[in-house]
């Protein structure tokens, strides 16, 4: 889905209705991590793995989540040697910490997001094909705010909700407002009309 849509919104509700929901939640942006810092943070360390690293080591994010939910957006990001080493946490459950000769037993559910065509990332070379088959099992497309105009009103009585108990107030929409809000072209999608909302001083 395009950005904005609310994917990670719908990951965290999968998670809530799923049998893992009292267990972890892990939301990771894969364009957000520098890639040298990727596969500590993601897979975790042993002590002195590197300079810098804690005594103690650290458990990664996939060790974390276990039990619960994994949530890897922005997936055609991932560099491609750390894809190499997911795909084989994802068919064997194991993976080792970095520094460690210890394999350690994972259990958690997967889901990931794109705004990007993943099947054109494999064309051009920046994904692989084997992990792209084992991650499209279910595939999901999150429609634009644009094709589901009918949402519009639910998700405003929320963030306004929202808004309301983060500002300590009771405001409510002038009926004036709404040819504007359902007749916008929010580029965005919902994350654009939140701001929207929150940039009228709601």
């Amino acid at each position: 889905g395009e950005s904005g849509v609310g994917k990670t919104a719908f990951a965290r509700q999968l998670h809530r209705w799923s049998r893992r929901g009292d267990g972890p939640f892990i939301e990771v942006n894969c364009g957000a991590i520098p890639d040298n810092l990727f596969e500590s943070e993601m897979f975790g360390y042993q002590a002195g793995a590197f300079s810098g690293a804690a005594r103690q080591g650290k458990a990664g994010l996939l060790e974390q989540a276990e039990g619960g939910t994994v949530f890897l957006d922005e997936i055609g990001e991932l560099p491609l040697l750390m894809q190499t080493k997911l795909l084989r946490v994802i068919q064997d459950g194991i993976l080792t910490r970095l520094g460690d000769t210890r394999p350690r037993r994972v259990d958690f559910r997967l889901v990931v997001a794109s705004n990007q065509d993943l099947a054109r990332r494999v064309e051009e070379g920046g994904f692989r094909l084997d992990l792209y088959y084992r991650l499209n099992v279910i595939p999901i497309t999150l429609p634009p705010l644009r094709d589901r105009r009918e949402d519009i009103p639910a998700l405003v009585e929320v963030c306004l909700a929202q808004l309301n108990q983060r500002y300590g107030r009771q405001k409510l929409l002038h009926a004036s407002v709404w040819p504007e809000l359902m007749g916008g072209a929010w580029p965005g999608n919902v994350r654009e009309l939140e701001n929207g909302l929150d940039r009228a001083g709601l």
